[in-house]
């Protein structure tokens, strides 16, 4: 699921936004590196705090219990509305134009592709978390195997490296911060494992170890996979390509290479859209329990022992998207916005290592630099984001807090009691003894 659904379409489109920014293939590659090492601190933190409360909701438990029911809200509110059904929707959406590269679709047909994949991947994890997860594992092998590839035709075909170019003037702080923020974008999704925790084998440890080593396996693969670009390409190519992967393999491979890119962003596309539509539900099914949302969608099914209401819920509002094309102000204006609770969730292990009944099993390294060095980076992202577009960025975060006057609203959350809640491997796991 890490690797799985940090991996999609952006790897073969972001490498030219980074480039645009840094003067030289080194300083490129040291956004890829610097952007890893930030995802690994996040990581870290989400995998502490996973360790601590190992149940379905993830983030939104964090926040709920860090903090506040309200912050927890919010956290669901944006996510249904915007970050999460707007992600399965816009991803869905790459997916198909790329099937339009075998299939002329025209727009209409390439909304009804997208939202007959949302619709089947939907079907396979209300059918059980096995059937998911195995669907998820698929895509995920076949694609960093496709990554690899790529790796080794930049490094062992193309026996030529590109002519290296001259430095184009010199990396500023700013023009740096602006190519790290683009490649954080590259690495998002990190911390959707934490979601599922109830339907994970001895969660308290299997998730900090599933952060960890999927962090560091995609960092290895998108720094390997850039240096495989910027060997094959000039860095001027790179900086203007619109299809990077497509550019690459028409350098190595020849003509084939459009339709080598489709294959490759349709496979990803699919592998981190079903890591999204399995793990989102979990929140909503969290946030109906504890009385915050419809307790319908709270309902695991008698059968297949998934949250089947809320996986079609999710599936509904996302073609919804996809059907009127408000998938994209929606998704560019509040994406941003999750890197607020990011901030917030990192800098609550300051005060929640001091409390008494706060026991994770896993600690995060590097004490308390790690949590306040993260925070920071997502300060200057949000930061970053309200400075360089003021309008959207305001409309972005009014989007996120119209949530407020809904949870006033709803009469706010009953105090949660985590004594009465049923075993999570009870209601939730599709296993046997």
């Amino acid at each position: 699921m890490v690797v799985g659904i940090i991996v999609g379409a952006s790897i073969f489109v972001q490498p030219s936004v980074v480039t645009a920014r840094m003067p030289t293939a080194g300083g490129a590659l040291l956004v890829w590196c610097v952007a890893g090492a930030l995802t690994l601190l996040g990581s870290l933190v989400t995998a502490e705090l996973a360790s601590a409360w190992p149940r379905s909701g993830g983030v939104y438990v964090f926040l709920r219990d860090g903090y506040s029911p309200a912050l927890g809200f919010l956290w669901g509110w944006a996510m249904f509305w915007s970050m999460h059904s707007g992600i399965v929707a816009a991803i869905a959406v790459v997916a198909a134009r790329y099937v339009g590269t075998w299939i002329p679709l025209g727009d209409a047909g390439t909304r009804a592709v997208a939202i007959a994949a949302i619709g089947a991947l939907t079907g396979v994890n209300v059918l059980g978390v096995r059937q998911g997860s195995a669907v998820q594992a698929a895509l995920t092998c076949v694609k960093v195997l496709a990554v690899v590839l790529i790796v080794a035709v930049g490094f062992i075909a193309h026996p030529r490296a590109a002519p290296a170019n001259a430095p184009d003037g010199s990396a500023t702080p700013s023009a740096f911060v602006a190519a790290l923020v683009a490649g954080l974008f590259a690495y998002g999704g990190w911390h959707m494992v934490s979601y599922a925790a109830e339907e994970t084998v001895d969660a308290a440890r299997t998730i900090p170890r599933a952060l960890l080593v999927g962090t560091v396996a995609v960092t290895a693969l998108y720094v390997g996979v850039n240096a495989a670009y910027l060997r094959v390409l000039p860095l001027g190519t790179l900086r203007g390509s619109t299809r990077v992967v497509a550019d690459f393999a028409d350098a190595t491979l020849g003509g084939a290479g459009a339709q080598i890119m489709a294959a490759l962003v349709v496979l990803s596309a699919l592998g981190a859209m079903n890591g999204v539509i399995l793990a989102g539900p979990r929140v909503y099914l969290a946030m109906a329990r504890d009385g915050l949302l419809f307790r319908r969608l709270g309902t695991v099914h008698a059968r297949f022992r998934t949250p089947h209401v809320a996986l079609v819920a999710q599936a509904v509002w996302s073609s919804v998207l996809v059907a009127t094309g408000s998938y994209r102000a929606l998704f560019t204006r509040v994406v941003y916005t999750e890197w607020i609770f990011f901030g917030l969730m990192a800098a609550s292990l300051l005060w929640l290592r001091r409390r008494p009944d706060y026991r994770p099993v896993f600690r995060a390294w590097g004490g308390a630099a790690t949590p306040v060095v993260f925070a920071a980076a997502s300060l200057v992202i949000v930061a970053m984001q309200l400075v360089d577009q003021p309008r959207d960025g305001a409309i972005g975060l009014l989007l996120v807090l119209v949530g407020l006057p809904v949870y006033w609203i709803r009469g706010r959350a009953p105090s949660h009691d985590s004594s009465t809640e049923t075993s999570p491997r009870a209601v939730l796991v599709d296993e046997g003894p």
